[in-house]
């Protein structure tokens, strides 16, 4: 897997704004099949910092009802990274 399709996305709420001022937390949506060591690559090879710390919580898809039908959701994993004292990531810079 190439370390570009790791990171999906940022996850942005206010527990994770919060994660990122206050403790230097930042929370991503990784590819299933990521494990520790490539999320800590991926956002040293994108971000250019030095991650201290990788933790991966995998998501339980839900199961939601469309009208008499019921769909279960895919599982995703999240991962929260605590990078080196004095770095951070900016995600929108200059909005």
């Amino acid at each position: 897997m190439h370390l570009f399709e790791v990171l999906k996305r940022p996850i942005l709420t206010e527990k994770s704004n919060y994660q990122a001022d206050e403790l230097a937390q930042y929370t991503f949506e990784v590819d299933v099949r990521a494990n520790k060591l490539l999320v800590r690559k991926a956002v040293e090879a994108v971000f250019n910092v030095h991650v201290q710390e990788v933790n991966i919580i995998s998501m339980r898809g839900k199961k939601r009802r469309f009208g008499r039908h019921e769909a279960q959701l895919k599982s995703w994993k999240k991962a929260i990274v605590k990078l080196a004292p004095g770095e951070s990531i900016s995600f929108f810079e200059g909005v």
